[in-house]
This record gives C-alpha cells, sequence and structure tokens, in this order.
C-alpha cells in the first residue's frame, strides 16, 4: 500500500524524512487497493488523520494520534479499514482477502490536487457539520465516522460516485 502523505502529516510521522518516490512496477503490483493519501488535520487541538482512497474517495477518520501512534500509521489504517469493511456488512472473506491485498506500508509526498480537494470537503463536512453536534472530537466513533462520511455522492474527474458502494464493488472484485 502506497501512502501519499501532505506534508502537514509528513513532517509529523518520524519515519518520513527522507520519502522517496515508490519503486514504479511494486506500484503497479499492488492491486486496486494501493493507492491511499493521508492528511493531518487539527480538530480540538487534536491530531486526525485522514485518510481517502485514490480510486474511490471511500474516507477512513481517525481521531486523537499522539506521536508514537504516528509512527504505526500502516497498522493503524488497516485495522481501521478492515473494521469499517466489517460494519459496512462486508461478507468475512472479502475483508480477509482485502487485508492480504493492502500489503505492507510505503509512504511517499507525491499528492493528486484532486484527490485532495476531495479531502478537503470531507474535512470541512467533519468540521461544520458532525463536530457541532458533540462537545469533543474524542467522542467521535471512527468506524461511525468513516461510515457516514462515505455515504455521500462525490466527483473523481466529473463522474459522480457513491464511495461506500465504489468501495464495496472494489473489494468484492478481489
Amino acid at each position: 500500500m502506497i501512502l501519499h502523505c501532505t506534508q502537514k502529516l509528513a513532517t509529523r510521522i518520524p519515519s518520513t524524512n527522507d520519502l522517496s518516490d515508490p519503486e514504479p512496477e511494486r506500484e503497479g503490483q499492488s492491486g486496486p487497493l494501493s493507492s491511499w493519501h493521508g492528511h493531518l488535520l487539527t480538530l480540538d487541538r487534536r491530531q486526525c488523520v485522514l485518510f481517502c482512497h485514490d480510486a474511490t474517495r471511500y474516507v477512513l477518520y481517525l481521531p486523537g494520534l499522539r506521536a508514537p501512534q504516528l509512527a504505526e500509521l500502516g497498522h493503524w489504517h488497516r485495522d481501521l479499514f478492515l473494521a469499517v469493511l466489517q460494519a459496512q456488512g462486508l461478507p468475512h472473506h472479502h475483508i480477509a482477502q482485502a487485508g492480504l491485498r493492502l500489503g505492507p506500508l510505503q509512504m511517499d509526498r507525491n499528492t493528486d490536487r484532486s484527490v485532495l480537494a476531495s479531502m478537503n470537503r470531507v474535512a470541512g463536512d467533519l468540521q461544520f457539520g458532525l463536530l457541532r453536534e458533540t462537545a469533543n472530537v474524542m467522542e467521535l466513533d471512527p468506524i461511525k465516522t468513516s461510515l457516514w462520511l462515505n455515504d455521500r455522492p462525490c466527483t473523481i474527474h466529473k463522474k459522480w460516485i457513491w464511495p461506500d458502494k465504489a468501495m464495496r464493488e472494489t473489494v468484492e472484485a478481489l
């Protein structure tokens, strides 16, 4: 799995001081779940991470991370992704296959403006939607919040999709 980190996230991850470009042959072999973007948000003075799948705009929300947890970002991403897929109602064998297909974490700083725009919209939905209804960002359940953020239409290069349905189709096709 390749995580394209924004500058804000890359400076907080200890192992990304010398980020390099992923090898092209490994990137092509990784499969449909391989390319994600990551961004660090500060909500209520807490570090929160948004992950966005490049092809489906499927979003994962991880609140309240501290420096030691940022060092294990691949582990946190995998656990949250599989938990959200389970909460979405996918069969266990599809979830297990998706977990195997993620592969080891590689990070770079190559970002796509289209994906970043989608993440910016999600950050606005979080900040001005869900956070107005709760007193503290830590009260937001990451699984329920991720499900809520994915149950909306969005565009990818002028084509409308639903991220939850697109990810379901992608995982079922593995």
